[in-house]
């Protein structure tokens, strides 16, 4: 594990501990953030905490022609139960993804820093949102993440309504041509989407 100051680059990661634990930094940075996602590392702490960067190996990765949507699903977005947007309400998503409820789970590593720097990078046009709408407008689920060259790295989502961010992120990789959707770590959803788990170096080609 690497303890980075404010000018050092980080190491290669195939030098990180089973976990994925890369190096740890005092704080995030813009340029720290960018340089971090263009090399395949995501940053995972919680708020009050050293920052810890992770490079997982294997990585969950999705590629979209391996997409697998099922056909309750097809079904909602063929009767468009759901409208969707993108970077209309990036505060909006990553606020309902740090303070929605979830299972197992009591405290978000969604915290202010981590806002803030997303925030940044959305006005940079490097990070993106995806809102999902119901019928009455109003905004019940969507998610975000960091798109560098032609990958899109997810980060977190939320839903309200049942099947609400699922069905956001299937329309985002449909209308776009990502060579790649990040995902980071093995979750048994991302799984029953089509999501599979590759080595890091594989993935690190799509970046290069």
């Amino acid at each position: 594990m690497y303890f980075l100051n404010s000018n050092q680059f980080f190491p290669p990661v195939d030098q990180a501990d089973e976990s994925g634990l890369l190096a740890i930094s005092e704080h995030l940075s813009i340029t720290r953030l960018v340089e971090a996602y263009s090399n395949g590392i995501f940053p995972w702490y919680n708020p009050g905490e050293p920052v810890f960067w992770y490079a997982t190996n294997p990585r969950m990765v999705l590629f979209p022609n391996e997409l697998k949507i099922s056909k309750s699903m097809r079904k909602i977005i063929r009767d468009e139960v759901f409208h969707f947007s993108y970077n209309q309400e990036f505060q909006s998503i990553i606020k309902n993804c740090r303070d929605i409820q979830r299972k197992d789970q009591k405290d978000s590593w969604i915290g202010n820093e981590i806002i803030e720097y997303y925030t940044h990078l959305h006005h940079l046009g490097l990070a993106h949102s995806v809102e999902v709408w119901n019928q009455k407008s109003q905004l019940v689920g969507g998610l975000y993440g960091v798109q560098i060259k032609n990958v899109f790295c997810g980060e977190s989502m939320f839903a309200k309504e049942s099947n609400a961010s699922k069905a956001g992120f299937i329309w985002w990789i449909l209308e776009n041509s990502f060579d790649v959707i990040d995902c980071q770590i093995y979750t048994p959803h991302l799984a029953s989407l089509g999501a599979r788990e590759i080595p890091i170096r594989e993935y690190l080609k799509f970046l290069k």
